[in-house]
C-alpha cells in the first residue's frame, strides 16, 4: 500500500476565511479611526501590517489544498498548512477516536491541529512527543474522517474507540 492523502481544507479553511474576512473589517475600521484620531501616517503604518497578516493567512490557508494529512505503512504526517507538522510513526499509535468527551480538548497533552475548527478524529500516541509539552494526542478535522479512521485500521493493530 501506498501513501495515502486526507484532506482537511474543505473542514478547517472556512473558518480561516471567515477570520480572513473580519481581519479586513478591521483594517478597514482601524485604518478609519486612527487617520481620524491620530495621523495619516500611523494609520498606513497600522494598515500595512495588518494587510501583510491578512495576506500571510491567506496563503497559509491557500497552502492547506496542497499539504494534507500523509498516511503510509511506516508513518502518519499530521499537519495543517505550512503552521504545524508533525510526523508519528505508526508503531507508535495507541489508538484512534471520533469521540470523546469535553474535557479531552482542554488537555495540555493534546495537539489541536482542527486550529478553529472542532476536531473530529484524536489519534492518541503510545508515548509523548518529545518537546516541553508531552504531547501524548492530535486531534485534527478531517474532510474524510471514516477513511481515515479505516485506513489507521488496516495499518496498525491498535484498537481504535469510537
Amino acid at each position: 500500500m501506498g501513501e495515502q492523502r486526507f484532506d482537511y481544507h474543505r473542514s478547517v479553511a472556512p473558518m480561516l476565511w471567515v477570520l480572513a474576512g473580519i481581519s479586513i473589517l478591521e483594517l478597514l475600521l482601524v485604518h478609519l479611526l486612527v487617520s481620524l484620531l491620530l495621523n495619516a501616517a500611523a494609520a498606513a503604518l497600522l494598515s500595512l501590517l495588518t494587510a501583510a497578516g491578512v495576506i500571510w493567512l491567506g496563503v497559509a490557508i491557500a497552502a492547506m489544498k496542497r499539504r494534507p494529512v500523509l498516511l503510509d505503512a511506516e508513518r502518519l504526517v499530521m499537519r495543517v498548512g505550512t503552521f504545524k507538522s508533525v510526523t508519528i510513526p505508526v508503531s507508535t499509535i495507541a489508538g484512534l477516536r471520533t469521540e470523546w468527551g469535553a474535557q479531552a480538548l482542554k488537555a495540555r497533552t493534546l495537539l489541536k491541529l482542527s486550529l478553529v475548527a472542532y476536531p473530529n478524529v484524536i489519534v492518541d500516541l503510545t508515548e509523548p512527543r518529545p518537546g516541553r509539552h508531552g504531547i501524548i494526542a492530535i486531534a485534527h478535522r478531517l474532510d474524510d474522517p471514516a477513511a481515515f479512521v479505516a485506513a489507521i485500521e488496516r495499518l496498525s493493530p491498535a484498537p481504535s474507540s469510537r
